[in-house]
């Protein structure tokens, strides 16, 4: 097993009410005043009260092509990625200089060399740090970074990895897209990073919640539920109300599996840590695994505080988990998020501090 030693998770500076958010964006998405009417209730029903973005909301009004904001990406997600990372090796006790392998993920965003090619030089890592950067695991990158780096560690016991998550969604924006899909991505993404730093089971200082085994798995016809096109101007959401119904179809069966294998069900979970898609998502979770909104509470309050951060969000839930939740030394928690495919990620842990 390995060690999850710390977990940062970093937003930027810029933060507004839903309500402002919505009233800024409106009317880049729609000049239809009963148009614009329908993404203010969306926008409402979201179940949001504030999002952190990556410029000034001003600055939306004259984004300009997919260059020019892909060049604001790798700019922003550079400076929060090095935070996320040098909050989470403080945490952790580690050097920079000891991280052995990193991996990085983002949805929102591409760039050659990666963001985690970018953090070499800024924090001090190794020239020989193996690294490893992802693009396409959509929400699930968080969940399914967790997995990957227990992997490399698993075989590398005294190594330490870093997992680092950045998306900028708001730079995503469709300008005068009146899709459905548009409305809802504009009141329910927002901007944010995490880093977790994870240890080997042999390293010396290795604490923490233990990584006691991990589910990946894609669902059969479901390419076109959630995702990503590319257009001329950029990244173009693809979300559709299947996402909830691919989660009541596959997820009891998949999650009693899982903990089947461990000698586990559902009622021995005494920590979750799902990730806060949405209102909708969360519903779907909670009736799909049968349990009470309560065993969700930091993933509600985490959406209503920052909305859904994509890869990140469950890097932030999981934050919280860990510092305002005591379980019994040894409780089982489970993990999750999805993604694109529909894909899914799950990790079962263990509380300890």
């Amino acid at each position: 097993m390995t060690r999850i030693a710390a977990v940062a998770p970093v937003l930027p500076p810029f933060v507004y009410s839903q309500a402002e958010i919505t009233r800024e964006l409106a009317p880049l998405i729609t000049s239809v005043p009963a148009r614009q009417a329908v993404v203010e209730r969306m926008h409402a029903a979201s179940g949001i009260g504030t999002r952190h973005t990556a410029l000034p909301l001003e600055r939306y009004r004259s984004l300009g092509t997919f260059r020019d904001t892909n060049d604001i990406f790798i700019e922003v997600a550079t400076g929060l990625a090095e935070r996320a990372m040098i909050a989470a090796l403080a945490e952790a006790g580690v050097d920079a200089s000891e991280v052995d392998f990193i991996l990085f993920t983002s949805v929102t965003g591409i760039s050659a060399p990666s963001i985690d090619a970018l953090l070499v030089p800024r924090l001090g890592l190794r020239p020989d740090v193996k690294r490893l950067p992802s693009y396409g695991l959509g929400c699930m990158g968080g969940a399914a970074g967790i997995a990957r780096v227990h992997d490399y560690l698993v075989g590398h016991p005294t190594g330490v990895g870093v997992l680092v998550s950045v998306e900028l969604c708001s730079l995503t924006l469709q300008r005068d897209d009146e899709s459905m899909a548009n409305f809802v991505a504009t009141g329910l993404f927002g901007d944010g990073a995490a880093a977790v730093v994870m240890l080997g089971d042999d390293h010396p200082r290795a604490a923490g919640p233990r990584v006691v085994d991990t589910l990946s798995t894609i669902y059969p016809e479901t390419t076109d539920v959630i995702g990503f096109t590319v257009g001329g101007n950029g990244f173009e959401i693809v979300l559709t109300p299947g996402v909830a119904e691919v989660i009541e179809r596959y997820f009891p069966t998949d999650v009693a599996a899982f903990l089947l294998a461990k000698g586990l069900t559902t009622d021995d979970i005494a920590w979750w840590v799902a990730h806060p898609g949405g209102p909708k998502v969360l519903e779907a979770f909670e009736s799909s695994l049968g349990v009470p909104r309560t065993a969700f509470a930091r993933s509600w309050e985490c959406l209503d505080r920052v909305g859904n951060l994509s890869s990140a969000a469950v890097l932030h839930v999981l934050a919280d988990t860990l510092a305002l939740s005591s379980p019994p030394s040894g409780a089982p928690g489970l993990l999750f998020a999805l993604g694109p495919g529909v894909s899914a990620e799950f990790v079962l842990l263990e509380w300890s501090r």
